[in-house]
């Protein structure tokens, strides 16, 4: 009779924690559960954004512009230097420029007209190259053809690219930018008789141009043309 008291007490004791133990697993097995049908929140996938007064975001919007750092031309030209102040006086006359989209656009710019300057096929980017350019380069194809040569170009990519500088004419609205290319491509030479002189098809070829592009802001024209180029 003795002995059965205490066990009695202790049985009691233990049925707080296997009841708590009991629900700990439920819980953890409706974890998993829900994790199997939703997935968890990983990367770059964002909080959700809890919502704002319209009066609020509208305040916010109007620092920005007023005030705030626009990060499109501070991620390219130092704060406050000239190219930067040229870059907001563009953006000024046209909200809807931006500096990194240009540098895309200008991407793909540099690979199409180098390109074409290499087959000889000037005729495809004339829209997007001045005068005094096309006049330039279609020296330099003319002299190829007269002597007989074949290029022969593979583009690979670009693994330098960045704004070196930019003005503005606030009387004529004229932007200029500067703009550094290091190219990749393979390349190769052939004379009269198709043999190689220059150059092969297996060894990449780094090639560094500065090229500027220029563009009337403010005007439903969006082409920018070169107007400039440097080695």
């Amino acid at each position: 009779m003795r002995d059965s008291m205490p066990q009695k007490k202790e049985d009691t004791m233990n049925a707080p924690l296997l009841e708590l133990l009991a629900l700990a697993g439920i819980a953890i097995f409706l974890i998993v559960k829900l994790r199997s049908v939703l997935g968890t929140r990983e990367g770059f996938e964002k909080p959700p954004v809890p919502k704002e007064s319209s009066r609020a975001v509208d305040r916010r919007g109007f620092e920005v512009i007023e005030g705030g750092v626009d990060h499109d031309i501070t991620d390219h030209a130092a704060e406050g230097s000239d190219t930067a102040k040229a870059l907001a006086e563009m953006k000024r006359v046209d909200p809807g420029f931006s500096v990194t989209e240009f540098l895309g656009g200008a991407r793909g710019a540099y690979e199409l007209i180098l390109m074409a300057f290499e087959r000889g096929d000037l005729a495809s980017v004339t829209p997007f190259i001045s005068e005094d350019v096309f006049e330039a380069f279609s020296e330099v194809v003319d002299q190829r053809e007269s002597a007989g040569l074949t290029v022969e170009a593979q583009f690979v990519g670009i693994s330098d690219l960045g704004l070196n500088d930019a003005t503005f004419d606030k009387r004529t609205n004229e932007a200029e930018l500067t703009v550094r290319f290091t190219g990749e491509m393979t390349y190769q030479v052939r004379d009269k008789g198709g043999d190689v002189i220059e150059g092969n098809d297996t060894e990449i070829k780094r090639q560094k141009d500065v090229w500027t592009f220029a563009r009337v802001m403010g005007t439903d024209d969006p082409n920018w043309r070169l107007v400039a180029t440097d080695a």
